[in-house]
């Protein structure tokens, strides 16, 4: 693993909580998380599966540090490793199948559905959810997935050609 590729995806999570701190809250006190975008550009720029356990393991400390969900932290931090995972293997698995920016917002939107179900049902099980879980997916899960991809994607495009000239 090398220590730039670690540095970056420090910064890249950095600006993740930073997103996620600012953001207002959508439905009941929850918000999208803007850190799981940077997540997935750690995972989808340097593919790396050590990278990527260490970049899950800190972004669902992150998440459980920040947020205002009663009793998140667990969840968070289960819903982070699993995607970083689930992320990490779509990659593989799409490897060179589409357009990169195709293949960038299909994972993020695949990615961002998967952590939040697994958020909520795992919040479910350990602390309890402020609504129903139906519509917790519809109020939060859905704007959020699609405001991850429209972020991810466009964050993506941007990193890409700034790292292109620095990892040569």
């Amino acid at each position: 693993m090398n220590l730039k590729k670690l540095i970056t995806c420090s910064l890249f999570l950095a600006i993740g909580v930073i997103l996620h701190q600012i953001t207002p809250p959508l439905f009941l006190g929850m918000k999208p998380d803007f850190l799981l975008s940077m997540m997935f550009l750690s995972i989808l720029l340097f593919n790396d599966y050590k990278l990527t356990l260490i970049v899950g393991i800190a972004a669902g400390v992150f998440t459980a540090a920040t947020t205002n969900f009663p009793g998140g932290q667990i969840p968070n931090l289960i819903d982070k490793i699993i995607t970083a995972n689930c992320v990490y293997f779509l990659n593989k698995m799409f490897r060179e199948s589409f357009n990169i920016y195709i293949k960038v917002g299909i994972i993020s939107f695949i990615g961002t559905l998967i952590s939040g179900t697994i958020f909520l049902g795992s919040a479910g099980l350990i602390a309890g959810l402020p609504g129903p879980f139906f519509a917790l997916v519809l109020s939060v899960v859905i704007p959020a997935t699609v405001l991850n991809v429209v972020t991810t994607v466009a964050f993506y495009k941007v990193v890409y050609s700034a790292l292109k000239f620095s990892y040569r």
